[in-house]
């Protein structure tokens, strides 16, 4: 099976490029499951319900979260209905949503989609992702409650990502970092047959600092003085994210490669 994650939505033109180019891009990469984080979309700072629906109308499967998942207010009140919305597995527990869930793909096989954030550099009094994550297999290993099984880790240390990677090697189908708005070109099969990427990099504008106008950040490394609040950048956005092509007899991966298609970074299709 095809699937196709996107990496985080930055702002209005970020979910712009997503809303208007998904539904071709399915077609066209004839994808079987699509997920998409979507922790900035809301002017850069979480997700409203507006938003999420229309995400999944523009053709994803669920989209994934991260530290910013909790910025809009109102996601407190959706998150225990929407079923496709994820927020980090290891919040403590009595925390509104899920962090893990099965789906139907296109093509009929049950998809465990996992979402967990790192620790390092970022929330260090988060549960341990590493057990957590473990605890999740235990209960639904790959081949039993599901045919792939996909994890969005959401974290600043490429070490903490690499690691966890490793940790679940051939025990889940791919480990795809999100969170630092910067693809990188480590896309690769690891020896146990586990897809894995240390950042899928962002859906919004690069003229920029991580999807934000660029003159607040400069401004806040030259001077040291806030002027103002962040806000995203406005310009063309570029759609990033990775295809991933899966054996649904061993639930392992076949093949990873970038998706970027817009302005400013070189134009790559992952098929």
């Amino acid at each position: 099976m095809r699937l196709l994650f996107l990496g985080d939505m930055v702002g209005r033109s970020g979910r712009v490029v997503v809303f208007e180019q998904l539904p071709d891009l399915i077609q066209s990469l004839k994808a079987d499951f699509v997920i998409v984080n979507g922790e900035n979309a809301a002017n850069g700072f979480g997700v409203t319900q507006a938003i999420l629906d229309s995400t999944i109308e523009a053709g994803a499967d669920v989209m994934t979260t991260g530290n910013h998942v909790w910025d809009q207010k109102e996601a407190l009140s959706f998150a225990d209905q929407e079923e496709r919305f994820l927020r980090p597995a290891n919040y403590p527990a009595g925390t509104p949503g899920r962090g893990v869930n099965v789906y139907e793909a296109r093509n009929g096989a049950r998809v465990m989609v996992m979402n967990l954030m790192g620790r390092v550099f970022m929330h260090p009094e988060l549960d341990d992702p590493f057990a957590c994550g473990e605890a999740i297999l235990a209960d639904g290993p790959l081949g039993s409650a599901a045919d792939v099984v996909f994890v969005d880790f959401h974290a600043e240390a490429t070490s903490e990502k690499m690691c966890f990677a490793h940790f679940v090697d051939g025990r889940v189908s791919a480990v795809v970092g999100t969170h630092t708005h910067v693809p990188t070109a480590d896309h690769q099969i690891l020896s146990g047959g586990t897809a894995y990427i240390s950042d899928a990099g962002m859906c919004g504008d690069y003229d920029s600092s991580l999807g934000m106008d660029k003159e607040e950040p400069i401004n806040r490394f030259v001077s040291k003085i806030p002027k103002g609040r962040f806000e995203p950048a406005s310009g063309e956005a570029t759609l990033a994210g990775v295809g991933i092509e899966i054996d649904e007899k061993t639930g392992l991966a076949t093949h990873i490669a970038p998706l970027r298609i817009g302005p400013r970074l070189e134009n790559v299709m992952p098929w």
